[in-house]
């Protein structure tokens, strides 16, 4: 059976990615960046960093920094998950449920950690994880499986007694580059996109959880 479950973050567990357009709209539209809602979905389950750099390229900016930049960015985010941050339907009763199933809960995001404690601390989740990684830590962000097999290793698990739990493409693609189930959950907008076929399972919402068939997503791995 599968040993480890490891959840996303953003936009799975947390409602935030329309917290996260509306801070890249007015950090980088301030510096003139023509970004729109649609194009943030672009960039969605990359690293802030990351993003910043894309609209670099796409729109350079003379001043403040890149870094600058970024450090506006993930104060925005932090502002806004900390007054309107709000778990999405499920997010609570995946965690204890999955807990029962699993045994051990991982956490793996694209987010720094100062963004992680905001969320963890705004759904009180806090003790909820027995690891928690960022892809800040790693060389290359998701879909890089990177930030998967580190949150693995730091829950003492192969990855492929695994399951990771995600909403966007990037997160599906680098949890199956690490050779781990995935159930997605993307959102509504996204639901519809063909290449979500590669995750074992795709739900509605984290409500689904319990149609999952655990002892045929654990098969599929052997």
């Amino acid at each position: 059976m599968l040993r480890a479950a490891i959840f996303d973050m953003d936009g799975l567990l947390v409602d935030s990615e329309p917290l996260w357009q509306e801070a890249e709209l007015e950090v980088l539209g301030a510096l003139g960046v023509p970004i729109t809602r649609e194009a943030c979905v672009e960039t969605r389950g990359l690293r802030a960093d990351e993003v910043v750099a894309l609209w670099f390229r796409r729109h350079p900016w003379e001043a403040p920094s890149e870094r600058e930049v970024h450090g506006r960015l993930l104060e925005a985010m932090a502002a806004l998950i900390r007054t309107r941050g709000r778990p999405m339907p499920g997010a609570h009763e995946a965690i204890a449920s999955i807990r029962r199933r699993t045994g051990r809960l991982g956490l793996a995001t694209s987010s720094p950690r100062v963004l992680i404690d905001a969320v963890l601390e705004t759904l009180d989740v806090r003790d909820a994880f027995d690891a928690v990684h960022s892809a800040e830590h790693e060389p290359y962000g998701k879909p890089h499986p990177a930030v998967f097999l580190s949150a693995a290793r730091l829950l003492d698990a192969a990855p492929t007694d695994c399951v990771a739990l995600e909403d966007s493409l990037a997160g599906v693609v680098s949890a199956k580059a690490a050779r781990m189930a995935c159930i997605a959950v993307p959102e509504a907008e996204q639901a519809g996109d063909p290449r979500f076929a590669i995750a074992d399972r795709v739900l509605g919402s984290l409500l689904e959880l319990e149609s999952v068939d655990w002892e045929a997503l654990a098969a599929a791995k052997r």
